[in-house]
């Protein structure tokens, strides 16, 4: 057996050796610590140790993932969620430099985001849905290039939808449900190449679907369009039967007007489309059947 490469990180001859003396980066376990004032007892008693990777007496902290990068252990994923936490968000978290995955879903969390979230250049899932957050999304969440799932469903945003979320070129599935957006939806959206789900539902968002669709070629990779319960109107185009891969489309409840264009009818994908509380001509009828969605992909429903 050859003897270990003199240029192997200290971590990985740890990890031969099978001891786990490879240190967490100082400034991740500060900004750990942090966290770990502000969101108080329920969380407190499952972070034990100085650590928070562990320090192979103790496991590490409930909810925090670490990788290694050369002689350190870095925190690359944290989970804290249904667990109540009431408060500001925890702006520390920002300081987690290498986080991959932040998800704080269904808690308490009050307040805006903080601008300093376009820190975190890693970032490729966000999950902040069921909070009560607040004021409206930072610009700054269009320097998060490698961002591809952002969730921010069901809290208390309020504003125009930044079309700075049009400046992430990852961005897979966006959901913005339930808060109290207005304005129009950023027609720069349909740029995204690798956009599939869009789902700006229960808001009080206004404009027409050509305004929406007025890039040529766009959301060319949407499945899932969701802009329910709204106060968009107009007429439905047929251009909008153009998004090639679009399988389920929600129009319902807003104000659109005329007859659905024959296109609907021949896409090639579509299979359900919701037209209810609506002012549509009589006679028009939905694509499919109302029911329960089944769908394989489970990110959708997630």
């Amino acid at each position: 057996m050859t003897s270990p490469s003199p240029f192997l990180s200290i971590c990985f001859l740890f990890l031969i050796l099978n001891v786990s003396h490879c240190k967490t980066l100082k400034r991740d376990v500060k900004a750990l610590n942090e966290i770990k004032a502000s969101l108080g007892w329920r969380v407190v008693y499952a972070w034990v140790g100085d650590d928070p990777c562990g320090d192979g007496d103790l496991p590490p902290w409930s909810g925090v993932t670490c990788s290694t990068q050369g002689d350190y252990r870095v925190v690359t994923e944290l989970e804290v969620y249904a667990v109540s936490i009431v408060g500001a968000f925890p702006t520390a978290v920002t300081n987690l430099l290498d986080l991959t995955r932040l998800d704080l879903h269904n808690n308490k969390l009050t307040g805006p985001i903080p601008p300093q979230i376009g820190r975190l250049k890693r970032l490729r899932t966000l999950n902040l849905r069921w909070n009560k957050l607040q004021d409206a999304i930072p610009p700054e969440i269009g320097e998060l290039k490698q961002l591809t799932h952002l969730y921010l469903s069901f809290n208390n945003f309020k504003g125009e939808i930044p079309k700075e979320l049009a400046s992430l070129p990852e961005l897979r599935y966006l959901y913005l449900h339930g808060n109290r957006f207005i304005g129009r939806i950023p027609p720069e959206l349909g740029t995204l190449q690798n956009l599939r789900h869009l789902d700006v539902g229960n808001n009080h968002l206004v404009g027409t679907l050509r305004e929406l669709i007025r890039f040529e070629g766009s959301f060319p990779a949407l499945r899932n369009l969701y802009l329910s319960y709204n106060k968009m109107f107009g007429v439905v185009p047929s251009e909008l039967a153009h998004i090639p891969r679009l399988i389920y489309l929600y129009l319902d409840h807003n104000q659109f007007t005329g007859r659905i264009p024959e296109p609907f009818y021949k896409h090639p994908y579509l299979k359900e489309m919701y037209i209810e509380g609506n002012a549509f001509r009589p006679g028009v009828k939905p694509i499919g059947v109302h029911r329960v969605l089944e769908v394989s992909d489970t990110e959708f429903l997630f």
